[in-house]
């Protein structure tokens, strides 16, 4: 009974680990710091984005993905109609290592949660003092959007689930037949109690910070003045030619944006 549970949980996690939004963002994430490696080599925000892109790394670098769409390969994918039917399951060491990586995978995205949370403040603290525009203004986005999607697709929740059968099916084999493969660690039985912290009061709080932080929006309005609702054609060009005349008299250095807080 608990083989197709193991693999529709195994496929489940697995789409959601290889979705085209944490890829995209990755992505991006290590174009900015590619680009911006020169001039903010020792800058909090760079550095900050910095463990969020070692994170994502070492995530990718563990193949859990790979290691999940193995373990569901090994499951037959239709439940035997007969009482007495025999059927191949995998092996004690296969879901042990699957175990040991889905425990990894969930501390690493736990640490990347708070890295994302910690950076994007970070960065909005940089935007408000009218710092690194540019790049704080893309980083921000960038690291609502990557914390967005690991929620979003509740890629922390779906690898919780599938440890659930994991732990299950390794105590139903190993009573079948003993097969240690890893020794000298306990495989623990609820995960929650692993990872050390409740992950929906976690990510509320994360949430909330993140929400009620300062709006960075002064020197926007310096940019780009409000314009009236109703205008003609001509007065539409006219207040188009007055905002650029205004973008390019202002304090804020647009083009060359090297970092140097504005007085």
């Amino acid at each position: 009974r608990w083989l197709p549970v193991l693999r529709r949980r195994c496929d489940i996690a697995g789409k959601r680990l290889s979705g085209t939004g944490l890829a995209a963002e990755g992505r991006v994430l290590r174009a900015v710091l590619y680009v911006y490696h020169s001039r903010l080599l020792r800058h909090r925000s760079y550095l900050a984005l910095q463990q969020v892109e070692q994170c994502l790394k070492r995530l990718w670098k563990m193949n859990l993905v790979g290691c999940i769409e193995t373990l569901a390969g090994l499951t037959p994918k239709k439940n035997t109609s007969q009482a007495h039917a025999e059927c191949l399951v995998p092996s004690q060491p296969m879901l042990e290592t699957v175990a040991l990586k889905v425990l990894g995978g969930c501390k690493l995205i736990l640490r990347l949660l708070d890295c994302c949370c910690k950076a994007f403040l970070l960065s909005v603290k940089h935007l408000c003092s009218e710092e690194f525009i540019l790049l704080n203004t893309v980083a921000s986005g960038l690291l609502s959007r990557l914390w967005f999607v690991i929620q979003y697709r509740c890629v922390l929740q779906s690898l919780m689930s599938l440890y659930g059968m994991l732990s299950t099916s390794l105590h139903l084999v190993s009573e079948t037949q003993q097969m240690p493969y890893i020794k000298g660690f306990t495989f623990p039985s609820d995960i929650s109690k692993f990872l050390g912290v409740n992950i929906s009061s976690e990510v509320k709080k994360q949430k909330a910070r993140m929400l009620t932080t300062k709006k960075a929006t002064t020197w926007l309005k310096k940019l780009f003045p409000t314009m009236p609702e109703a205008v003609s054609e001509v007065g539409k060009k006219r207040n188009f030619a007055t905002c650029m005349s205004a973008v390019k008299n202002c304090s804020v250095p647009c083009p060359a944006d090297i970092g140097e807080p504005v007085l």
